[in-house]
């Protein structure tokens, strides 16, 4: 199986340079018109989708899309080398800290927002990560 990620954004160059900037992804093409960038750069492509404030996800939605700050139980969460320094990147880029870095048996962890109000966690491993965890 395959796995995409999709991101609505409500402007699609600022999310462009957002993920740009805050992960260093990077633009590999525009799609569907210019309505879609596909950002590469992660263990998996991230499809940014132009989609406006206002319209319906669905067909059968009666929600509206709406950017801002927003609660789902789907979030990304990105490994980083240096927690630290991918905070400092990605605020500079326009996310919104959340949660600062968290000890826990497995690495730290930071919890931000970004330009769109998606949630993101910033994941930096401690020895064999999650390994820890098992039974």
């Amino acid at each position: 199986m395959e796995l995409l990620i999709n991101i609505d954004v409500d402007d699609l160059p600022r999310g462009i340079v957002f993920y740009t900037q805050a992960l260093g992804l990077r633009l590999e093409r525009k799609l569907f018109d210019g309505t879609v960038a596909e950002m590469l750069g992660g263990s998996t492509p991230v499809y940014l989708l132009a989609k406006a404030a206002g319209t319906r996800p669905t067909t059968r939605a009666e929600t509206r899309r709406d950017y801002r700050r927003h609660w789902t139980p789907v979030h990304l969460d990105f490994v980083v080398a240096d927690l630290e320094q991918a905070i400092e990147r990605a605020l500079e880029a326009g996310a919104e800290i959340e949660d600062w870095p968290q000890e826990f048996a497995w690495g730290r962890q930071a919890t931000l927002s970004d330009p769109f109000g998606h949630g993101l966690c910033f994941v930096e491993w401690k020895g064999q990560g999650y390994a820890v965890m098992a039974d």
